[in-house]
């Protein structure tokens, strides 16, 4: 079974470039409020958990 492969780097960089466009009309159809309120919430959820998790930055001490 031998055939063209693809190249790892190629099949993320065509994988990202899909997420991408998804994601894109995803927040195009949310800003033009055409999602289904359940999802709304659940977008709104997933962002809020991803917030808490973020630490925030250390700052920089005074020198």
């Amino acid at each position: 079974m031998t055939g063209d492969v693809i190249p790892r780097e190629v099949a993320y960089a065509n994988a990202r470039r899909v997420l991408d466009r998804a994601r894109a009309r995803r927040d195009a159809d949310r800003a033009a409020g055409r999602l289904d309120p359940a999802v709304e919430l659940i977008l709104r959820r997933l962002e809020r958990e991803q917030r808490a998790q973020q630490t925030p930055a250390p700052e920089r001490a005074a020198a």
